[in-house]
C-alpha cells in the first residue's frame, strides 16, 4: 500500500523570527505551525482465539471482545519531523455505545503487519489515552502530543473495554483515503519573508571538508550489479537513463585487490561528468576481523596504501566491510564478533593514516534491518567518532505489500536500535553522533522477478521525506535487474512508470552539488 505524508495547511502564529537574504537586508518572517498528516506504515489486529491469524491486508481493524475472543489493533507511524502536537484520528465503522477505546504506546517497533499475530504481538506500555464512544459515532481522536515529539517511529495498541461487542476501525487498506488512520502532527516552521527565498539549493553547493556538501545532497549509484556488464559502462548507461551524472561511483573490492582500478580512476577524470569514488573494501577477506585488528594483515594494508598514494590523489569515500551485521558470529573467540569488527575498523583507519593515506574519507555502512538493529551486540560495532567520518546506511524497500513495504522514511529510520528503546536508525545516528553526515550508501526499491510492481508510489515519497532529514548528505542507489538471491529486481527501469518517477527524483535541484 502507498504510505504518504502530506501538508494540510499552514497556520500563522504571532511571534516573529529573523531571516536573511544574501546581499539583502534582514527581513522579518512569521513563525508558523504546519499541519502534517502521516499514514500508518503498518496496521493490523490480533485475535486471542485464532492465534495464527494475520490481518495486515484487511480493510478494517478491530478492538474489543466478542464471544470470548479478544481483539487488539496495532498501528505504526514514522514521522520525519519533531512535533509540538500530535493527534491520532480513527474512522469508525460500528462501535458499542458507552464503550471506551484506549490507545497505548508500544515501546518496540520490531513488528510488521505481514507477520503480526497474538503470539508475537508486542506488549503495550503504560502510557495510555482513552475516549468514551457514543452511539453512531463515526470518528474518534486521541491527543498523543505528550508521546510523539521527536522524529522517529511510533507504535500504538488500540483496545476496547467492551466484553460483548467490538469496535471496527477503517484501516490503511481502506479504499477511501479520508477514512484511513492518520497521525496529524503540528510542526514548527517559518513563513516566507516579504521577499521570496528559493527553497532549492543555491548554485554554489559544493563539497567541503571530508566531501560533505556545503548544501544539497550528493547523488550516486552502483549499477550493473550481479551482471556481466562492466560497472563503469553500466553506470554510464544508468546515468543516461535517469538523466543525471552520479557524483558518487560505488564499487566493491576485497582482500589483496589493488584499487581504484584504471577504469575506476578514468571515471573520475571525465571533466564533463565529474565523479568521486565510493570504494568498498573487505580487508579481512580470507581471515577474520580479529586477525586484522591484531596486525596479521598489515602487509595487505601497507601494500594498498602504497598503491593509492602512487596512483590516486583525489579524495574518495572508503567503506570498510559494509553491512558487517551479516557476518557477525556471536560466539566468543570466533574472531568475528561485533567488538572484533570495531577493533578491525579502528586498526585499519589508524594504519592508513599512519601510512599517509590522507585522501580517504571513511564511511561505516550499516544494514537497515530491524532484526540486526535489535541485537544486543549491535552498539558494539561502532569503532568511535575519531575513526568514523560518515555514518552510512544500506537499506531497501519492497514495492509489493509485505516485508519492508513502506515509504522513504521507513527506509531511513527502522528500529528501534538496541539500548535506545525508541530510536530508529536515523534518530540514533543524529542523536548519538550529532554532526556526523549520514550517507544512504545503498538504497533501492525492489519487486519479485515473478511479477512487476510499480515502484513509482515509493519513489514519490523520497524528495519530501529526504528534505525533512537534513543530516542525509549523500544517496547512492544500488541498481541491478536481479540481486544475489536471484529473486529481486532493484532496477529503476523495471517499468516505464517506475523510471518516470525516479527521473523526477534525479532532476531535483537538491542534488546540484559540485565536486571541489
Amino acid at each position: 500500500m502507498r504510505r504518504t505524508q502530506g501538508v494540510f495547511g499552514t497556520l500563522l502564529a504571532g511571534s516573529l523570527a529573523v531571516g536573511f537574504l544574501a546581499g539583502a537586508p534582514a527581513q522579518a518572517a512569521t513563525t508558523t505551525t504546519t499541519q502534517l498528516s502521516v499514514s500508518a506504515s503498518d496496521d493490523a489486529y490480533t485475535s486471542a482465539a485464532r492465534k495464527s491469524l494475520i490481518t495486515g491486508s484487511e480493510t478494517k481493524l478491530v478492538a474489543g471482545t466478542l464471544a470470548g475472543d479478544r481483539k487488539v489493533s496495532y498501528l505504526k507511524f514514522t514521522t520525519g519531523k519533531a512535533a509540538t502536537g500530535a493527534t491520532l484520528t480513527l474512522a469508525l465503522d460500528g462501535a458499542p455505545a458507552g464503550s471506551t477505546l484506549t490507545v497505548t504506546r508500544v515501546l518496540t517497533n520490531s513488528w510488521a503487519e505481514s507477520t503480526l499475530t497474538s503470539v508475537n504481538a508486542p506488549a503495550p506500555g503504560t502510557t495510555a489515552v482513552s475516549a468514551k464512544l457514543a452511539a453512531g459515532q463515526r470518528e474518534v481522536s486521541f491527543d498523543l502530543g505528550a508521546q510523539v515529539r521527536a522524529a522517529g517511529t511510533y507504535s500504538f495498541a488500540v483496545s476496547s473495554n467492551s466484553t460483548t461487542a467490538v469496535t471496527r476501525i477503517h484501516s490503511t487498506e481502506h479504499g477511501t483515503a479520508g477514512l484511513r488512520p492518520a497521525l496529524r502532527l503540528t510542526v514548527p516552521g517559518t513563513a516566507a519573508p516579504s521577499t521570496p527565498v528559493t527553497t532549492t539549493p543555491a548554485t554554489g553547493c559544493k563539497t567541503g571538508a571530508k566531501l560533505v556538501p556545503t548544501c544539497g545532497v550528493l547523488w550516486g549509484a552502483a549499477a550493473g550489479g550481479f551482471t556481466d556488464t562492466p560497472r563503469d559502462i553500466a553506470l554510464k548507461q544508468w546515468e543516461a537513463a535517469t538523466g543525471r551524472t552520479a557524483a558518487i561511483y560505488h564499487t566493491y573490492h576485497k582482500g589483496n585487490e589493488l584499487f581504484p582500478t584504471k577504469a575506476e580512476i578514468a571515471m573520475t577524470q571525465d571533466a564533463a561528468k565529474p565523479r568521486t569514488l565510493l570504494l568498498n573494501w573487505k580487508v579481512a577477506y580470507g581471515t577474520t576481523w580479529a586477525a586484522v585488528a591484531a596486525g596479521k594483515q598489515d602487509a595487505r594494508i601497507d601494500r594498498w596504501s602504497a598503491y593509492v598514494k602512487a596512483n590516486f590523489s583525489k579524495q574518495f569515500f572508503l567503506a570498510l566491510h559494509h553491512e558487517p551485521e551479516n557476518d557477525v558470529e556471536e560466539r566468543a573467540g570466533s574472531g568475528m564478533t561485533a567488538k572484533d569488527y570495531a577493533a578491525m575498523y579502528r586498526h585499519v583507519i589508524k594504519r592508513l593514516r599512519a601510512n599517509g593515506v590522507t585522501n580517504a574519507v571513511n564511511v561505516l555502512a550499516y544494514m537497515g534491518n530491524e532484526t540486526y538493529l535489535a541485537k544486543s551486540w549491535w552498539p558494539d560495532l561502532y569503532p568511535g567518532d575519531d575513526v568514523v567520518d560518515w555514518i552510512g546506511l544500506d537499506s531497501y524497500l519492497n514495492a509489493e505489500k509485505g516485508y519492508h513495504h513502506g515509504d522513504f522514511d521507513n527506509l531511513l529510520d527502522r528500529g528501534p536500535v538496541a539500548g535506545t528503546d525508541k530510536l530508529g536508525f536515523y534518530g540514533w545516528a543524529t542523536t548519538k553522533h550529532p554532526g556526523k553526515p549520514v550517507m544512504v550508501a545503498e538504497w533501492g526499491v525492489y519487486h519479485s522477478l515473478k511479477r512487476t510492481a510499480d515502484k513509482g508510489a515509493i519513489f514519490d515519497t523520497v524528495l519530501s521525506q529526504l528534505k525533512a532529514r537534513p543530516a542525509v548528505k549523500a544517496m547512492v542507489y544500488f541498481d541491478c535487474p536481479a540481486d544475489d538471491t536471484g529473486d529481486r529486481n532493484i532496477a529503476v527501469t523495471s517499468s516505464a512508470s517506475s523510471l518516470a518517477a525516479f527521473k523526477k527524483i534525479a532532476a531535483d535541484p537538491i542534488f546540484n552539488v559540485s565536486l571541489k
